[in-house]
């Protein structure tokens, strides 16, 4: 499962999980976003499953994968969407949305573009 909240400006706070069910020593989450270093990103296991949460840049496309016990490559099977990759696979793909902070809200806002974080309200802004 992936989750994903504003972060710092320019930001996306992505959680990245999978179920406690998988048994492995070892996962990581590796991507684009640790230029492919299969060390770099370990996943800690928890009663809830295996976890790991990274800020990455907003408003882009990162491929990705997750390695158990340093030998199985395997997909995210709830990824934003799948890329081809040069090992006749896919890669998994999480996008990274701009969130906009909406100081003000005239009329009523489409429940589409409008997303709630605790109280603050924030909009989804889509490149087009």
């Amino acid at each position: 499962m992936i989750t994903k909240m504003p972060g710092q400006p320019g930001k996306v706070r992505v959680s990245f999980a999978l179920p406690s069910a998988i048994w492995a020593d070892t996962i990581f989450l590796v991507g684009d976003f640790n230029n492919w270093d299969e060390r770099a990103t370990p996943m800690r296991q928890t009663e809830m499953g295996w976890m790991v949460t990274l800020d990455l840049d907003a408003g882009h496309a990162f491929q990705y994968r997750y390695l158990f016990n340093g030998s199985e490559w395997h997909n995210d099977w709830n990824a934003d969407g799948y890329e081809p990759n040069a090992y006749g696979g896919d890669n998994s793909v999480v996008i990274t949305p701009e969130f906009e902070l909406a100081a003000h809200v005239v009329g009523e806002p489409d429940p589409e573009r409008v997303i709630s974080f605790s109280s603050l309200r924030l909009r989804l802004v889509t490149a087009s």
